[in-house]
């Protein structure tokens, strides 16, 4: 739901979670919806991206109060560090479009020459603005907290900064035709930002060939730099990792694993939702549940569409 975030009470509901939010929260209360909705964003994408995994980001559910597996300085952590700072910068350039936001509007209107067939117009994903507000909210709380090592806090502001290029990597011309009964003999176009499904697949292929690294002194100052001395240097687009992971078979706490006991598989994938991988080989149950569906929908002239119901038995495999 919306929460009304004029109290300074939400700043410092806020704060109990990063504690150096609570001034800048209190600068920018227009933009705590934001903030949120993007929280939210990021949770659902996550889930959606890693629906076929053993680990299927089920942890971010109790954020902000984040399991081991995403403080530690996983694979994991840094997939969902470089979501949530994409979807912060996401949430806000998209406000400022929207005209939520009194400190921002539309996106600058594009350097490049429009083609012949269209003009720019509409109202463009502010990037810029997203970025420079984003970055303040996803990377200030990495630098003042005295919690983390200096190796985690470098691993996460390198993710961070992975996300939101990801992110402005996506910003493409998006357009809207006008003319006489849906003909395109106008084109409006604008600069708009894929959807953060999209950035999170991209971010999850970017998960699957992520760099073990060790940060360390390399000249004047330390680094972070593989781990393997054969693999390639470290890009401003790898994510980076600094410990391996559990393999989320069995539940460990200790280490921020659910288990993967009660999953649903699919019997017939040789991928990671396949029963052999996800089961982590204990085997499976298999459920047998009937479904009621529409079915055999015919359209009634004029206007209403009648169904029957179709009952159907569907098999699920579940892990041992």
């Amino acid at each position: 739901g919306r929460v009304a975030w004029n109290e300074t009470q939400h700043c410092r509901l806020l704060a109990g979670t990063v504690p150096d939010q609570l001034p800048m929260c209190r600068r920018n209360l227009e933009v705590m919806h934001s903030i949120v909705r993007a929280a939210a964003a990021t949770k659902g994408a996550c889930q959606r991206a890693f629906a076929d995994m053993r680990w299927n980001c089920s942890s971010v559910q109790r954020a902000p109060a984040f399991g081991p597996d995403l403080l530690k300085g996983t694979r994991e952590s840094a997939f969902v560090h470089a979501l949530a700072a994409a979807a912060v910068t996401h949430s806000i350039a998209q406000a400022c479009a929207s005209g939520e936001l009194p400190l921002c509007s539309c996106g600058s209107v594009p350097s490049e020459v429009p083609g012949p067939d269209f003009r720019w117009g509409g109202c463009g994903d502010n990037l810029r603005y997203g970025l420079q507000l984003g970055a303040a909210f996803a990377d200030s709380p990495l630098k003042s907290s005295k919690l983390r090592t200096q190796a985690v806090k470098a691993m996460n502001l390198h993710n961070n900064a992975v996300g939101r290029q990801v992110l402005s990597d996506s910003l493409e011309t998006k357009c809207k035709c006008h003319g006489v009964s849906g003909s395109c003999s106008v084109k409006t176009c604008w600069k708009g930002l894929s959807n953060l499904g999209e950035i999170a697949s991209d971010l999850k292929s970017k998960y699957l060939a992520a760099i073990k690294v060790t940060h360390r002194l390399l000249g004047p100052r330390k680094q972070l730099i593989p781990k393997e001395m054969d693999v390639r240097p470290v890009k401003e687009t790898d994510l980076v990792y600094l410990i391996n992971s559990p393999d989320y078979c069995t539940v460990n706490l200790q280490l921020g694993s659910l288990g993967t006991q009660d999953r649903q598989c699919n019997k017939t994938s040789v991928g990671s939702d396949g029963c052999n991988l996800m089961c982590c080989g204990r085997g499976y149950n298999t459920y047998t549940e009937e479904v009621v569906e529409r079915c055999h929908c015919k359209y009634h002239w004029c206007c209403y569409v009648v169904c029957k119901k179709c009952r159907r038995m569907v098999e699920r495999y579940v892990c041992k």
